[in-house]
């Protein structure tokens, strides 16, 4: 089945050379894309509510003529919530449930210690004041995007979460909107593209600035983040989707083959391969590649995804899979395999780790409980998933005693005297004698 995903044997004399060109991608900057998002994000720092209208007619058809028209009331979104089918709505309750559940756990707390000569050292956790996230819109059906960007901002207590979506024609996605509300989302702003993000970072006359912008969207989206960032923070610029399972033969070829499908259908970049040391198994899931394929509604991008960067890759062994899967550093790893705890402790880089033959990707994509929003293109190497971590800041508490600060100067003395920094030396040498020094200040 060659036509439809290639074979690659790591024993190959030229395997390394090709899986290095098969891992390649990098977003192209496109020169055109770049300077159209800086002239726009130049606008809306310039002129505010009245460059967002004047955008938000050009690219989504939305003529209003005030900002504040461009926010949904919490009415609107409590009335998606209701009329959605009423599956739908349980879906997503359950989904919200074990998401933040799950998060909960992350949940960082402040801590100190007192030293023997009653110096006090901590770190004080607090949440972030106002963040930004951007959902695409349209006839794009993205809730569980809501839900898995939300949901750890409100368990890490952040004060204001503010939502932009574009609704292109006045198109205004219902179930986006419902799990707005599940998830808790303060205010909703039907904004989209460069312009959004611009809205966020800067902040415009109806729309606040925030302190951190997450969530995915297009190419111009993710130029924009690029730009703003320094601004504001950002979650991550993420690559297209990756699934990297690993097999050892003995589950289901039709599973893996949908499995592999899963990542393939978000788009043509996306990629998926599996690594198994059974070569008769790698030719049974090409077989159910090429029978499941024509049956599925995203043929034509899983057919293109599968043909640009997916591959069947014949390994020595699963100890080979495991050292190729930590060179890989895949966004999903699959392990299908007997006893997947056994590899779990050799897995040094991925972004989420699926246990077994039972624990497809997808549901981690929707409702086990860990974030969907991951690291790609290899950087899982040094980059984690989205988590309430990403909306909680951290500040040293340094609490000195008399006797401590004495100290502790003589310390910073001789360092900062080495360094030529003699105001910091003398700052610090005034502590030296906090006990003359104290007195002096009494009288």
């Amino acid at each position: 089945m060659a036509e439809l995903i290639r074979r690659m044997n790591a024993a190959d004399a030229d395997f390394d050379v090709a899986l290095t060109a098969l891992l390649d991608w990098e977003a192209t900057t496109n020169p055109m894309v770049s300077n159209t998002v800086a002239s726009v994000l130049a606008a809306i720092r310039g002129d505010g509510d009245a460059a967002l209208l004047a955008y938000t007619k050009q690219f989504d058809g939305v003529d209003v003529a005030t900002a504040a028209e461009l926010e949904i009331p919490r009415a609107r979104m409590q009335a998606a919530l209701q009329s959605i089918p009423a599956d739908v709505r349980a879906a997503l309750e359950k989904a919200a449930e074990r998401i933040r559940s799950y998060h909960q756990h992350q949940r960082q707390e402040s801590w100190s210690y007192t030293e023997a000569d009653g110096t006090v050292l901590g770190q004080q956790i607090t949440p972030l004041e106002r963040v930004g996230l951007y959902v695409p819109g349209g006839k794009a059906t993205y809730p569980s995007s809501v839900l898995m960007n939300a949901i750890p901002a409100k368990v890490a207590g952040v004060d204001e979460l503010i939502m932009v979506s574009p609704t292109p024609k006045g198109f205004v996605n219902d179930m986006v909107l419902a799990a707005a509300a599940i998830a808790g989302v303060d205010r909703v702003f039907t904004v989209g593209g460069a312009q959004a993000v611009g809205a966020l970072a800067y902040g415009t006359e109806t729309i606040p600035k925030v302190d951190k912008i997450v969530g995915p969207g297009n190419i111009y989206v993710a130029t924009a983040k690029r730009q703003v960032f320094g601004s504001v923070g950002l979650d991550m610029i993420a690559g297209p989707s990756e699934i990297l399972v690993v097999c050892d033969g003995k589950t289901d070829p039709d599973w893996i083959a949908m499995d592999l499908f899963s990542q393939a259908e978000h788009d043509e970049d996306a990629q998926s391969i599996l690594l198994s040391p059974d070569a008769a198994f790698l030719d049974a899931v090409a077989a159910s590649i090429a029978k499941l394929l024509p049956e599925s509604e995203r043929a034509a991008i899983i057919r293109q995804s599968l043909l640009a960067r997916g591959a069947l890759i014949l390994v020595k062994d699963l100890d080979e899979a495991i050292a190729l899967s930590n060179r890989i550093a895949p966004e999903h790893l699959e392990l299908s395999v007997d006893n997947a705890e056994v590899l779990l402790p050799r897995v040094r880089h991925a972004g989420a780790i699926f246990m077994g033959r039972y624990t497809p990707e997808a549901l981690g994509d929707y409702c086990a409980g860990p974030n969907h929003v991951l690291p790609t293109s290899g950087t899982a190497r040094f980059s984690s998933p989205l988590g309430v971590y990403d909306f909680q800041k951290r500040s040293s508490v340094i609490g000195c005693s008399a006797a401590g600060a004495a100290e502790l100067a003589k310390v910073a003395s001789v360092l900062a005297r080495g360094e030529s920094l003699t105001a910091h030396a003398r700052s610090a040498e005034y502590r030296m004698l906090p006990a003359a020094n104290a007195g002096k200040e009494s009288k």
